[in-house]
């Protein structure tokens, strides 16, 4: 029988249409949540396969409730339409992950800006903006829960190279974390920020086609995590940066089946 920790709960989940993105949408669902799947794609045809439509069909097949709306959710206007149609269609807004973002590896000396412009307009920008949009509705219902994907390259020098401009995308994501949940404890608003580690995702195993990946994270592994801290209860589970030992920890204190 499937559990139903998150029956009715609303969850927005950007870049949504492939890797942990995918697989967290997919992990939400499986817990009776309403996902509302957000990215750019909507036809196949890049180099890297999904769309939004693609997982929205997974979810439906699995018997959940789902919304797919296309955003570049870096741009203000259409991260507000995102909460304006999820609102219309659904009431009110429980759950953000703040997932999408992309990486132009390269060092230093051979970036150039406009790497770190599009580098940090996906993964930083796009954070701040959706939380931005989406924090009206969680204060006025008085319950959310924030949580963005960050990654192990915020604390840590990354093998393969991850670059500085998302290295340092990632370390602001943690420090947003922190101080956000700060502000939003009064509101019953938490924060947190989970850390995936090297990942067999689409677009990470096909900038790194010849590296062994045997021993690298799954995008199920981050689905699970993130539907965890989901069903936290955001008056005690805050403000917190969490790898995969941490969230295992924090699992086998509340009890949950890992």
């Amino acid at each position: 029988m499937k559990s139903k920790k998150l029956e009715d709960k609303v969850c927005i989940v950007t870049g949504a249409s492939r890797g942990i993105g995918k697989a967290i949408a997919l992990a939400l669902a499986d817990e009776a949540a309403i996902v509302v799947v957000v990215a750019r794609t909507i036809e196949e045809g890049g180099p890297l396969k999904g769309t939004i439509f693609k997982t929205t069909d997974e979810i439906k097949a699995r018997g959940g409730q789902v919304l797919p709306i296309q955003a570049d959710v870096a741009d203000e206007i259409m991260a507000g339409n995102m909460v304006e149609e999820t609102l219309k269609e659904f009431g009110h807004i429980d759950i953000l992950v703040n997932n999408a973002g992309t990486n132009i590896p390269r060092y230093f000396k051979d970036s150039k800006l406009k790497h770190w412009d599009i580098v940090m307009r996906a993964t930083l920008r796009s954070m701040i903006v959706c939380s931005k949009e989406v924090l009206p509705q969680m204060i006025n219902q008085g319950y959310g829960s924030i949580i963005n994907i960050s990654s192990l390259a915020a604390v840590a020098v990354s093998t393969p190279l991850t670059g500085l401009a998302y290295d340092v995308c990632k370390a602001g994501i943690n420090r947003f974390t922190w101080g956000l949940a700060e502000e939003l404890k009064k509101y019953n608003i938490a924060v947190n920020a989970l850390m995936p580690n090297n990942t067999i995702t689409e677009g990470w195993s096909m900038l790194n086609p010849d590296v062994d990946k045997s021993k690298w994270q799954t995008p199920e592994l981050w689905g699970k995590i993130t539907t965890f801290v989901a069903t936290r209860d955001p008056a005690t589970f805050t403000g917190k940066i969490l790898d995969e030992d941490d969230v295992k920890k924090e699992m086998v204190a509340a009890g949950w089946d890992q």
